[in-house]
């Protein structure tokens, strides 16, 4: 018999939907009976493409023995991380100053008041790996409750108080030093992280590092710096040619369990993603390598195929496991490979395919040696080889085609799809892709209309239905999404509705110190309102409110926003210096404006055509918009507009230079300025 949760949308909730255990959704019901019985919570946090939390499902939440237990003395709440972020991010906090670690499933013991006094991570159904089971764990909770409950009252207290000074700013209360110094020690401190043999960032288990890495492509445009383009390079191309690359259908993986990057972890995130794109845009504009071009082609068109909603969303992830086998959908046997392709030698040594498998008997396909060196140790040419290869790939993907799909977890997040957009925008503009312009502002227009419904914007959509109060990462991502596809399109009507989701944004989400909550005000349902600053997956969306509030600041001429811009900036400069890779984004923001932030306006006879020569160059610290109409109403925009001659404006937040009407020249000015 369903439980409770048969009724939600989130697939990851669905997929307990048929548990023993009495879930209930998050909300307050739950608590309220918590209440009334006297009883303790469970709040127990996963995701839908999550594997140990499949596992600890069919282990533990299967069980009718252990059920039982738990619904006799405890109230049971499941949650998706995804849904409720501001919910995970809190019962993180706590379990991360309890045990030292964190990780999904996360399983909290909570009180009727929502504040956690215990939790941990995956539970195993018997001791193991220096854990008690669940078993022995809820067995362990209920007796303290009962037997012990001043100690819980305490550890509560505690816990309460610990979460409030967390979720203050960890910033100076005054400015760091601000200065080119600050950035390079930024780039050597990420040098020090850095893998400089395989790439990416310390040891295995390896994420992408994208905010590290475009910060690093960054530095080496400002100063030169040859080692922080290197280990750049060195990290996207060791991704590119990785397991962790889906090598016949595109698209990333979320991290690879090893050094080598070989092996992932199967799920597809859809920010992952998205950030990569936005990566190898960044390396294809400082190298032209067309293999870069190649890597953002077949991303975009993964997500475009196995990721969008027939109204032009984004969903948010697949499984890694099909048929309750990890990887299953993308790995083979030799036995299979032989029988699909058959005796193909230079082929798979291309793609590191051995008899013996190369990750749990079976293939995981990656670029394993250099083509111009395997064509030759085999006797043919690179092309013959390359000919080869593409004909393999054909077969393989027609055959991995017919077998049973990982899950998708079809939920559609605000945050998630606005990357996604700042995504399509890039490659429209570096790649000069007019088809991903086009499909950018398809995209965002279906966003506005799924998602700012009439009672705010909401963080969650699916099948017709926006639900949840939208997030702080959900307005700074939309916001820099606007932004970024006006400058795209030059049409001013997205401009000014990012500053209308901007003013928005600074009334309900404003912090004391300048900075922003998570959390938007009046929301009651978690006991503190945090203030997030470094980077997870994804970018801080403080440090891209920032960046919004510069921009958004030059573009009306509000100083009181640049000025706050640059407060939050010098605010966080020790401690992104410090805390190099944590705060990747802040330290791309606090390296432009040392440079100097500029924006620059075309107008004219060919304002269109430059402004797409402007686009293909790497130039990160400008913000551009076209004028073509008259009547636009943006300040910056002002006794600009001209309908013969090409101008060229370009401007810091405090003065304009005459304009030029040449590209070329323009770009000097940028960087010279």
């Amino acid at each position: 018999m369903p439980n409770r949760l048969i009724s939600e949308q989130s697939q990851y909730l669905l997929q307990h939907a048929q548990n023993p255990v009495d879930w209930y959704p998050w909300g307050d019901e739950a608590f309220a009976k918590a209440k009334a019985e006297h009883k303790p919570v469970i709040v127990s946090i996963g995701y839908a493409a999550c594997h140990w939390c499949h596992v600890m499902e069919h282990e533990s939440f299967e069980n009718d023995e252990i059920a039982a237990y738990m619904n006799e003395h405890f109230v049971c709440i499941k949650v998706d991380r995804e849904e409720h972020p501001d919910v995970d991010h809190i019962y993180m906090d706590a379990v991360q100053a309890i045990s030292g670690n964190g990780g999904w499933p996360l399983n909290v013991f909570v009180t009727p008041d929502r504040v956690p006094f215990y939790g941990g991570t995956y539970y195993p159904p018997k001791p193991a790996y220096s854990k008690p089971s669940w078993s022995q764990l809820l067995e362990r909770m209920a007796q303290i409750w009962v037997h012990q409950y001043d100690e819980v009252t305490l550890q509560a207290e505690q816990m309460i108080k610990h979460l409030q000074q967390a979720a203050k700013t960890i910033t100076a209360k005054v400015g760091g030093n601000w200065s080119m110094e600050v950035c390079d020690q930024v780039a050597k401190s990420l040098l020090i992280q850095a893998d400089k043999e395989k790439g990416g960032f310390g040891n295995a288990p390896k994420f992408p590092g994208t905010m590290a890495i475009s910060y690093l492509l960054e530095h080496y445009h400002f100063t030169g710096f040859q080692p922080a383009l290197d280990q750049a390079l060195l990290s996207l191309d060791a991704m590119a040619n990785g397991g962790i690359y889906d090598q016949l259908g595109g698209g990333f993986a979320r991290y690879a369990t090893d050094r080598e990057w070989l092996a992932p972890h199967f799920e597809k995130m859809l920010y992952d993603n998205a950030l990569l794109v936005m990566s190898y845009c960044d390396a294809y504009s400082v190298t032209r390598n067309e293999r870069y071009r190649e890597i953002v082609d077949e991303t975009i068109a993964f997500v475009e195929r196995e990721l969008k909603d027939v109204s032009g969303s984004y969903y948010c992830a697949l499984d890694a496991d099909s048929e309750g086998v990890e990887g299953k959908f993308y790995t083979w046997t030799y036995d299979e490979w032989t029988e699909a392709v058959g005796y193909r030698p230079a082929a798979a040594a291309y793609f590191g395919v051995v008899e013996e498998g190369n990750w749990e008997h079976t293939n995981i396909l990656h670029l394993g040696r250099d083509a111009d060196k395997i064509a030759a140790a085999f006797g043919m040419t690179t092309a013959t080889l390359m000919a080869d290869v593409n004909e393999v790939k054909a077969i393989l993907r027609a055959l991995r085609a017919k077998r049973i799909r990982p899950l998708t977890d079809d939920k559609c997040l605000l945050s998630w799809n606005a990357l996604m957009n700042i995504a399509l925008t890039k490659a429209a503009g570096v790649l000069g892709n007019e088809h991903y312009a086009h499909r950018a502002e398809e995209h965002i227009t279906a966003l506005l209309q799924q998602f700012d419904v009439i009672d705010g914007v909401k963080h969650t959509w699916k099948g017709g239905l926006a639900r949840i109060p939208a997030k702080l990462d959900d307005m700074a991502y939309l916001i820099q999404a606007l932004l970024q596809l006006a400058s795209l399109t030059g049409k001013d009507s997205w401009a000014r509705k990012a500053i209308s989701v901007m003013e928005q944004t600074i009334s309900d989400f404003s912090h004391e110190e300048g900075f922003f909550y998570f959390t938007p005000e009046g929301q009651t349902d978690i006991p503190v309102r945090k203030v997030d600053l470094y980077d997870g997956a994804t970018p801080s969306a403080n440090a891209v409110m920032a960046h919004n509030l510069w921009i958004c600041g030059m573009i009306t001429e509000r100083s009181e926003w640049v000025n706050r811009a640059q407060k939050m900036l010098h605010n966080m400069a020790e401690t992104t210096s410090r805390y190099s890779y944590s705060f990747g984004y802040w330290g791309q923001l606090i390296q432009r404006s040392i440079v100097g932030m500029k924006t620059v306006v075309l107008t004219g006879k060919n304002a269109v055509k430059s402004s797409n020569e402007i686009k293909t160059s790497y130039l990160p610290q400008i913000f551009s918009l076209i004028l073509t109409d008259k009547t636009a109403i943006l300040p910056i925009l002002e006794n600009k507009f001209s309908d013969a001659n090409l101008h060229i404006f370009v401007c810091s937040e405090e003065a304009c230079l005459s304009p030029v009407s040449v590209v070329e020249q323009a770009i000097k000015l940028i960087n010279d300025f």
